[in-house]
């Protein structure tokens, strides 16, 4: 394909790439001191196996097995005079696995290209090397080449010159190695793959091999801010962590899938694994980042029929009581209680009913967090205000339902009088006990705002009229810690465009990381209502710090923590930090919104009181 084409490919969607194949052929008892790219000659079902695991885990880009099919390499074989039928053969099993069904997708088909040994060759020489195997591989057919592992600067600037053989527009990547504590400084990235110098430029530039996810990602922060072109990230499956003297690999598939989503939210394009992933690692990050790149339809309404116009939205101080008090600027409290697993709600009204004595405003009602299955958040919100007497926020996501089923959502919201809204794009799906699961995503948390907006101005979707218009408070959510942080707050601005009325922000430890981003939105006319989080116990700190993205607790938190042994002091150190941290913001935000810590109501109304 001409680099237009993928550039355009790339831009278009979040594309998975598959994972390791060294790894997999050495499950499959295929030993080092076999040359891996021969197996696509001496057994190519094998390979070709390996190929359709990928694919039905849900990989776009297949990569070739001849990560070691040049001369150099070979040589250690006696396979050197074999280089064009091997890789040849590698494409051919890997367009055979691509072609053994429709799989329901456009499958590229990217040539891999492995590093070379320097010691004993010159730049020249490495240079001729890499042409002979670029060129044998795009004879068999590839869709573009994959120059992978490059270890330096040096390296990148040979595969370019390797390059200059070939047509202007022949597709190439050049994926970097990143060893730990490195960076992908501009001299390395920008200057190698993108300088000016009249050789050929990669289409992309991609980072695989050498890091686990973790420390993949902070990679990832500063090449997202030096590359003009789609990023491709290709983490190992991680290296092992000293827990209780125990060495553990913690890279299951659902923590890389969980870096996955920090990556997309950066904006990469593409993302794969490397050494030690396997077709299970791809099956899970396909399934939770692959919505995350579909292009959102932007909400239109349809032509006003005849005789139907838009009316004016009801006055925000008429809509509910949150409404009032966010019109008159009067200081607002929220607590956060998530609906039940099963569908008895005794315990949660009862908990309300505590909140609703203790004077608090309104209780938040998540839709779905962490992607798990509850009841439905309506049916807890409508529940909550009939029998605990306290108005509600719920959640509203675009996850789990496409335009009709979002229209309907809100049109039930109206008729069972829980007018406060707080719309969110919401977790991707999770694997686990749901694994078959899968997110609709026909819009964004701006499209919601924008739907609810026009319900609350009388006409739906279709341009029909509502009669009488919903009345709908609109909140919309914010990361203040978020790693795009410039994409963050044009999103912000988008939503209050749109009509958001109030934003709540994700938990709050970082009190200057508030600030900015306070400041960075001054100039709105929005009211912020900031998350507070107790802190239940130092377990409860690190799975805050470690799993939940959009969530940063800083190292004096966990520190400080660490210096009490017992669950109660833990608690009780977890209340004074939230109380400290609630005294230091509250002259700048409208409200808070504190979480109850494992449901428990009495934790989050300590901090308040």
């Amino acid at each position: 394909m001409k680099k237009d084409e993928l550039t355009r490919f790339f831009n278009d969607q979040l594309v998975i790439f598959d994972g390791a194949m060294g790894t997999e052929l050495y499950r499959r008892h295929i030993f080092t001191n076999r040359s891996y790219d021969e197996v696509n000659v001496s057994d190519p079902a094998l390979v070709e196996s390996i190929h359709e695991a990928y694919l039905a885990a849900g990989a776009d880009v297949l990569t070739t097995n001849t990560y070691g099919a040049n001369e150099q390499s070979l040589s250690q074989h006696g396979l050197s005079p074999r280089m064009d039928e091997i890789n040849a053969a590698g494409v051919r099993v890997a367009c055979r696995a691509r072609d053994s069904r429709d799989w329901g997708r456009q499958i590229l088909i990217a040539g891999s290209v492995g590093p070379l040994r320097t010691k004993g060759t010159s730049s020249e020489e490495r240079v001729e090397i890499l042409r002979r195997q670029a060129e044998s591989l795009l004879r068999a057919g590839v869709d573009f080449l994959m120059f992978e592992t490059l270890p330096s600067r040096e390296a990148a600037l040979e595969a370019r010159k390797a390059m200059s053989a070939f047509p202007e527009d022949t597709a190439f990547v050049l994926s970097h190695s990143m060893p730990d504590g490195a960076s992908p400084e501009e001299d390395i990235v920008h200057r190698a793959v993108f300088a000016e110098d009249g050789l050929p430029q990669a289409f992309a530039v991609g980072f695989n091999c050498g890091l686990g996810p973790s420390a993949m990602l902070k990679i990832v922060e500063q090449a997202v801010k030096i590359c003009d072109v789609p990023v491709i990230v290709q983490p190992n499956a991680g290296s092992p962590t000293s827990v209780d003297n125990r060495q553990l690999y913690l890279c299951d598939p659902e923590y890389m899938s969980t870096y996955a989503v920090r990556y997309a939210a950066l904006g990469v394009r593409a993302i794969g694994g490397c050494c030690g992933t396997s077709p299970d690692h791809i099956r899970d990050l396909a399934n939770t980042v692959k919505p995350l790149g579909r292009k959102r339809i932007e909400i239109k309404v349809a032509e006003e029929k005849e005789g139907v116009s838009l009316v004016p939205e009801r006055p925000l101080a008429e809509r509910s009581r949150l409404g009032a008090k966010l019109a008159s600027g009067e200081w607002i409290t929220t607590i956060e209680i998530q609906p039940p697993r099963s569908w008895n709600l005794e315990s949660i009204i009862e908990k309300a009913k505590v909140c609703k004595e203790a004077g608090i405003d309104v209780i938040n009602v998540p839709d779905g967090p962490r992607a798990s299955p509850r009841l439905s958040p309506l049916v807890t919100c409508l529940k909550i205000q009939e029998n605990a007497g306290i108005e509600t926020v719920l959640h509203v996501c675009s996850r789990d339902m496409n335009f009709i089923g979002l229209q309907a959502q809100l049109l039930g919201c109206a008729a069972a009088d829980v007018n406060n809204i707080l719309f969110i794009t919401g977790d991707p799906p999770k694997l686990g006990n749901y694994s078959f699961a899968s997110g609709v995503f026909d819009t964004d948390s701006i499209g919601l705002v924008t739907l609810q907006k026009h319900l609350n101005q009388g006409i739906d979707l279709g341009g029909q009229k509502i009669d009488p218009p919903t009345a709908a408070v609109m909140g919309v959510g914010a990361d203040p810690n978020a790693l795009d942080f410039e994409r963050e707050i044009r999103r912000l601005r988008e939503k209050v465009e749109a009509g958001a009325n109030f934003v709540t922000t994700q938990p709050v430890f970082d009190v200057v990381a508030l600030e900015r981003f306070l400041d960075a939105i001054s100039d709105l006319e929005v009211s912020v209502i900031a998350g507070i989080w107790p802190l239940a116990s130092l377990r409860n700190a690190l799975f805050m710090k470690n799993e939940v993205p959009g969530v940063v607790v800083p190292d004096w938190i966990i520190d400080r923590m660490k210096s009490f042994d017992t669950r109660e002091e833990q608690l009780a150190i977890g209340i004074e930090i939230a109380r400290d941290t609630l005294s230091k913001i509250r002259s700048r935000v409208s409200g808070v919104q504190v979480s109850a810590p494992l449901g428990n109501v009495k934790t989050a109304l300590a901090v308040l009181a």
